[in-house]
C-alpha cells in the first residue's frame, strides 16, 4: 500500500559521526570506542537491509488479495503472481494500492462518495474502504460509482467511542454485502450521531466563553444536509469567522482532545463497539493509535474485547514510531 520511508539518523548514530570527526582532527586513526561504534552502525544497516522471506500463509494471502483486487485478472501460480519468488528480469512484482481509511462529505470529508471513488481511481487505488464517521450512508453511492472503474469498495465506518477515559475511534470493515444485523448497528450509530449535535452545541458554548461566538445553524450548514456536525465543521466555521487562520490552528489551540473547546457526545465504550462490530460480521481495527495518551491500556482493553488489528501507517505514509515501539515490545 505504501513504501517504508527512510528513517532519520538516530541520536547515537549522529553522536558517533561527530565523535569520529573530532578524533580525526587530532589523531590519525580512531580509538577502540570509535571502531566499536562504527561496527555497531554497520551491523544496524545490514540488519535493516535483510528482508524476511514470506511464509506460505502470507504468500497465499497476498495472492488471494491480488486476485480479488484485480477481479481475477491475475494468473494464479506463484511465479506469474510474483509472490514468494524473485521477479523475472525486466519485470516488476504486481502491486495493489489500497486505501483503508477514507472519509467523504457524508461525514467530515470534502468530496461526495462518488467523487472520492473517482479521485481514488485516478490515483491508482484498487481497493478503497469508505469509513465515514458514525455513518455508512455513503457506501451505496461509492459502490455504484466503483462499477465505472476497476476498483473494489470495502464497506466501512469509523465509530466514535470512549476507552480508558479517552476518546477512541474504531474502524469497522465489512464484506461487500455489508454488516449482518444492520439494524442493530444503525441503532448504535444513530445514537452517536444524535450526540454529535449535542456535542457541537457544547463546543460552541465553550467557544463563546472564549469570546469566539458562532451560530449553531452556520456549523450545521457547513456540515451539510443530514450530516451530523463534527469538530472539523466547527473548525471550518472558526476559519470563516476569522478566529483562526487554519483548521490545524483551530485543533491545536482549541479543539484537540481535552482542549479548551473540546466536548464529548454520546459515545459508547470501546469494548462494546468492538463486540458490536464482531457480532455484525465485521473486522474491528483501532484507528490512529499514535494520537492516544494511554496507548498500552487502551490496546489491552480493546484486545481483550476482541480487537482484530490497529492502524500503524499515518496519512503521510510513515509508520508511527509509537506503534512500532509498542509492536516490538508486545
Amino acid at each position: 500500500m505504501t513504501t517504508h520511508p527512510a528513517s532519520a539518523p538516530e541520536e547515537d548514530e549522529v553522536a558517533v559521526e561527530v565523535a569520529v570527526l573530532a578524533a580525526a582532527s587530532e589523531v590519525d586513526a580512531p580509538d577502540a570506542d570509535d571502531r566499536e561504534q562504527q561496527q555497531k552502525k554497520r551491523r544496524r544497516k545490514k540488519k535493516k537491509k535483510r528482508r524476511r522471506a514470506p511464509s506460505e500463509e502470507e504468500v497465499a494471502a497476498l495472492r488471494s488479495v491480488l486476485r480479488w483486487a484485480s477481479r481475477g485478472e491475475v494468473a494464479g501460480d506463484d511465479d506469474e503472481a510474483g509472490f514468494g519468488h524473485p521477479p523475472r528480469a525486466g519485470t516488476r512484482r504486481p502491486r495493489v494500492a489500497v486505501e483503508l481509511h477514507a472519509h467523504s462529505a457524508r461525514s467530515d470529508g470534502s468530496l461526495s462518495p462518488a467523487a472520492l471513488v473517482d479521485r481514488a481511481h485516478r490515483n491508482g487505488v484498487k481497493v478503497l474502504a469508505l469509513t465515514d464517521h458514525d455513518t455508512m450512508a455513503g457506501v451505496p453511492e461509492a459502490m455504484e460509482a466503483a462499477k465505472q472503474h476497476s476498483i473494489r469498495i470495502i464497506p466501512g465506518v469509523e465509530i466514535s467511542a470512549l476507552c480508558c477515559s479517552e476518546p477512541v475511534h474504531i474502524l469497522a470493515y465489512y464484506g461487500s454485502g455489508g454488516p449482518a444485523k444492520s439494524q442493530e448497528l444503525e441503532r448504535v450509530l444513530g445514537r452517536i450521531r444524535e450526540g454529535r449535535y449535542t456535542r457541537a452545541k457544547a463546543m460552541l458554548s465553550k467557544l463563546a466563553s472564549l469570546d469566539m461566538p458562532l451560530k449553531f445553524e452556520d456549523v450545521c450548514g457547513i456540515a451539510g444536509d443530514g450530516v451530523a456536525p463534527g469538530r472539523v465543521h466547527v473548525a471550518r466555521a472558526m476559519v470563516e469567522a476569522g478566529y483562526v487562520e487554519s483548521l490545524k490552528q483551530a485543533f491545536s489551540r482549541y479543539l484537540f482532545d481535552g482542549g479548551p473547546a473540546y466536548a464529548t457526545g454520546s459515545e459508547p465504550t470501546g469494548e462494546s463497539v468492538v463486540q458490536l462490530i464482531r457480532q455484525t460480521g465485521g473486522v474491528a481495527v483501532l484507528a490512529h493509535p499514535w494520537a492516544l495518551k494511554n496507548l498500552v491500556p487502551v490496546v489491552k482493553d480493546l484486545k481483550a474485547a476482541g480487537l482484530h488489528a490497529m492502524e500503524v501507517y499515518r496519512s503521510d505514509g510513515k509508520v508511527s514510531v509509537n506503534c512500532r515501539i509498542f509492536l516490538q515490545q508486545d
